[in-house]
């Protein structure tokens, strides 16, 4: 895949434009929101859209029970809300009524992360893509720009069931194609390498690609791959790889634990043993501070990717 750096952008204006451009496409899209419309960039929907918008209010529980109803009467419902609420704090709500029942509710997650920044730990769930996964029914999706979230967006109004679709709220490089196809559950090659390979999901994507340019210099060629599917994971693309590298390294804004590192490491404990490292915050909840000095100093960055893979290859 083509990867040319056109500009800095937040991908939550990626979902924004991907649902203002199913609420001109698809009847059927309706949008819930939890009193953050402005926050989730659900105010061209809501504009072209009035009729199929809906207010919640603080009352996230509230929010997916009216989701599941409008489901069940055949709409699609798109609910938004920041990741924490979208998920800590409506699980039995999701649970209950969302993915023991299989119903088509896209739950929309914003501020994801250690990236929401100075929020705070109370706001920064890095739990979400584990408790998310675990749900029988549920599809997982954390994509890594602005264009590849507006393309995962209207993708996944035509996918039948429930999915969790996480974004963020800082700009970060917007590298993917523009207009580009979004094949749920299909991981992207996005380098070629022969001696170990990066398995990233969401913002480390891009950390991913800059780490590999600077693993190249120290004579270690690096294979890239895109998982912007968490579940169902792509198996066939990871397997494939690490059979030719011998050598697995996972990068994620997210807990180690449950995370896409424990994924990974499931398929190759079960198909192909390999040696592997992840890089993902360690067993800790955030704080305040700014992207980048949270990203630095919980070990998210390409410099942390550069040591562990040097590490793995001595």
């Amino acid at each position: 895949m083509e990867t040319l750096v056109m500009e800095e952008k937040d991908t939550r204006s990626g979902f924004g434009a991907g649902l203002a451009e199913l609420g001109r496409t698809n009847d059927k899209v309706v949008g819930l929101c939890a009193d953050l419309t402005g926050s989730l960039k659900m105010d061209a929907f809501k504009k072209e859209n009035p009729e199929r918008f809906f207010q919640a209010g603080i009352a996230e529980a509230n929010m997916i029970g009216l989701a599941a109803g409008l489901a069940i009467g055949g709409k699609i419902p798109f609910t938004g809300t920041f990741a924490n609420f979208s998920t800590g704090r409506v699980y039995d709500q999701i649970r209950q009524s969302i993915a023991y029942s299989d119903l088509n509710v896209k739950i929309c997650a914003s501020h994801a992360g250690l990236t929401l920044g100075e929020d705070g730990a109370t706001h920064q769930i890095l739990e979400d893509l584990g408790m998310m996964k675990m749900l029988p029914n549920m599809t997982v999706i954390n994509p890594c720009d602005y264009n590849q979230t507006k393309a995962a967006t209207i993708a996944i109004a035509n996918h039948q069931g429930p999915v969790y679709l996480r974004f963020g709220r800082p700009k970060v490089p917007n590298f993917t194609p523009e207009n580009q196809s979004f094949e749920i559950g299909k991981g992207l090659l996005l380098r070629e390498g022969d001696s170990l390979t990066i398995v990233a999901t969401g913002h480390l994507v891009w950390e991913a690609l800059e780490a590999a340019k600077e693993l190249e210099s120290k004579g270690i060629n690096a294979e890239v791959i895109n998982i912007h599917t968490v579940k169902p994971l792509d198996e066939e693309i990871i397997l494939k790889s690490a059979q030719k590298t011998k050598a697995v390294i996972t990068a994620e804004e997210h807990q180690q634990n449950g995370g896409l590192g424990e994924s990974v490491a499931s398929l190759l404990a079960r198909k192909l043993p390999t040696r592997m490292a992840m890089v993902a915050v360690q067993d800790s909840f955030g704080e305040s501070g700014t992207p980048r000095q949270l990203m630095e100093k919980y070990g998210i960055t390409k410099t942390d990717i550069v040591s562990k893979a040097l590490k793995l290859k001595a």
